[in-house]
């Protein structure tokens, strides 16, 4: 009888590579991948039909109005780049079902079998809602923390998906065509932007290279939108400690151990649980299971 391999021993899909696709990308396909080469993003018109983007608002809506639901951020954001006049709800994927159909939309996964290795991972999931007189956030890129000269390999891609229609006055994200093959020493400014104008329903498929924000909103209405970002499946531990580690033994462990298990928030916001810190979040949860089970509330170290 034939030894398992370690891939068969520990659940692994093939080995990471470069991904082989089930069939063959059609012309359509093929013809959004080099829209997004050559300018760093592509617009999917209508993606999403107008009953499905509605019950994504109203789970927005009722989460919003729920504040362990909502998180910190689901008001108001905590700083400018969150947003003052910007709500968010973080971990969507932990919310509700509704909105798992949005991290699945088959042409999203056709590119990405063509930009990231098979396997890959979502990088964050959640809602911005930008309000009226919310202002134009900071230009940036999503993978600006990472410390490797421009232009490199894709190592992240993103969605927004439009749950209200984008306009060029109500907050729609802006862009900054090309610039996901800049180096690293060029920066752009506000007049090389370009507002990305689309109907509820569409999506806008952008390399985390890609120069981008949120507009500002100059209108009397708010801009829903939901986004996905999703990365390589290289980029995490080769242990999983976060669940090898059992959470109740993490009070008897130096706090800088604990932190490089993961459950330290790295510069600016990597590794935050719904907008908050992991090490608080897994304490919340110990607390919760430590009063089902009748055996008393778990003080843990924040």
């Amino acid at each position: 009888m034939a030894k398992e391999t370690i891939p068969q021993q520990v659940g692994a899909d093939k080995r990471l590579s470069r991904p082989t696709a089930s069939k063959p990308p059609d012309d359509r396909i093929l013809q959004l991948v080099e829209q997004v080469k050559k300018h760093g993003y592509v617009i999917i018109q209508d993606a999403f039909a107008a009953e499905t983007v509605a019950q994504a608002k109203a789970e927005v809506a009722r989460l919003t109005a729920t504040p362990e639901a909502a998180g910190p951020a689901g008001k108001k954001g905590r700083n400018a780049f969150e947003g003052h006049k910007t709500q968010r709800l973080y971990a969507l994927a932990n919310k509700s079902r509704v909105f798992d159909a949005f991290a699945l939309h088959e042409d999203v996964l056709a590119l990405n079998d063509h930009f990231l290795d098979s396997g890959y991972l979502i990088n964050s999931f959640q809602s911005i809602n930008i309000m009226p007189g919310e202002a134009a956030q900071t230009l940036h890129y999503d993978h600006g923390y990472v410390t490797i000269e421009r232009p490199y390999k894709p190592i992240g891609t993103g969605v927004m998906v439009a749950l209200d229609d984008y306009t060029a006055v109500n907050g729609a994200t802006v862009i900054v065509p090309d610039s996901h093959l800049w180096d690293s020493a060029r920066v752009p400014s506000v007049k090389e932007t370009i507002p990305v104008v689309m109907p509820a329903g569409s999506i806008i498929y952008f390399l985390s290279t890609l120069w981008h924000g949120g507009g500002a909103n100059t209108s009397n209405a708010s801009r829903l939108a939901l986004t996905v970002q999703y990365c390589q499946p290289w980029i995490r531990p080769m242990e999983n400690l976060i669940l090898a580690v059992e959470w109740e033994k993490l009070d008897e462990m130096p706090e800088t151990l604990v932190g490089m298990l993961g459950y330290k928030v790295g510069s600016p916001f990597i590794g935050f649980v719904d907008g908050g810190s992991p090490r608080a979040a897994v304490a919340k949860l110990l607390e919760k299971w430590k009063g089902k089970s009748g055996k008393g509330k778990v003080e843990a170290k924040l």
